[in-house]
C-alpha cells in the first residue's frame, strides 16, 4: 500500500516537485493552459530580477493575464513566431498605475539578448517598465535595440529565459485573437518561486 501511494504522489506531483538548484531563481507562471518555468539572471539584470521578485512576492500576478500577442496567422501554429504579453494591466489597472518604473537594464549593459523563450519587461520609455512583460517565440534579436519605443533604442529589458513549457507559451500564442490582442485574455493563476 505504501509503494502505490508513493506512485501516486509521484505520478501527481509531476514537474512541480523538481528541485532547481538553490543558487538559480525559479519562477513558475501557472496559466490555465498549463504551467511555464523560468529562470531568471539576477547576476546579469539584478534591478529588473528584483523588480520582477518584488512584484511576485506581493502577489499582484495572482488573476492577472496574458492579453497580447504577435503572430503571423499565414504560418503554421508549430513554425510561428512573435511574442505573447501579460501582466496586470487589464486586471488590475488601478495598481498598474500606481507602480513606479524600474531602472531601465538595456541588452548592451546585461548581454541578454532575445532568443527563443526570452522574458523580458514591455517598457515605453527607459524606466517606464512595471509588472507587464513578454516572452519571445523564436530569436527576436530586434527587441535588442528596437527603436519601437521611439528614437532611445535601447530595446528592453531582457531578464530569464523560458526552461520548461515553451509549448504552453505557444499555446497561448495560437488562442484565438483580434489583431495584437487575444479574443479572450488568458488567465494567469498565479506566478510564483519555486
Amino acid at each position: 500500500m505504501k509503494n502505490i501511494l508513493l506512485i501516486c504522489f509521484v505520478l501527481f506531483c509531476g514537474n512541480s516537485c523538481k528541485q532547481y538548484p538553490a543558487n538559480e531563481s525559479h519562477i513558475l507562471i501557472e496559466t490555465v493552459s498549463g504551467d511555464i518555468v523560468l529562470q531568471l539572471y539576477p547576476d546579469k539584470a539584478p534591478k529588473t530580477v528584483a523588480a520582477f521578485l518584488k512584484y511576485i512576492a506581493a502577489g499582484h500576478y495572482k488573476e492577472s493575464n496574458f492579453y497580447r500577442v504577435l503572430k503571423n496567422e499565414n504560418v503554421p501554429a508549430e513554425y510561428n513566431t512573435g511574442l505573447i504579453q501579460g501582466g496586470i494591466f487589464h486586471s488590475n489597472p488601478s495598481l498598474h498605475q500606481q507602480l513606479k518604473g524600474t531602472e531601465h537594464e538595456s541588452p548592451r549593459q546585461t548581454g541578454l539578448s532575445h532568443t527563443n523563450g526570452t522574458i523580458s519587461m514591455a517598457r515605453s520609455t527607459p524606466g517606464s517598465a512595471t509588472a507587464e512583460f513578454f516572452i519571445c517565440i523564436g530569436d527576436q534579436q530586434q527587441f535588442d535595440s528596437s527603436r519601437r519605443t521611439g528614437s532611445d533604442g535601447l530595446g528592453y529589458a531582457a531578464f530569464g529565459k523560458v526552461v520548461e513549457g515553451m509549448d504552453v507559451v505557444s499555446k497561448i500564442q495560437n488562442k484565438k485573437s483580434n489583431g495584437e490582442n487575444f479574443v479572450d485574455r488568458l488567465r494567469i493563476i498565479n506566478i510564483r518561486k519555486l
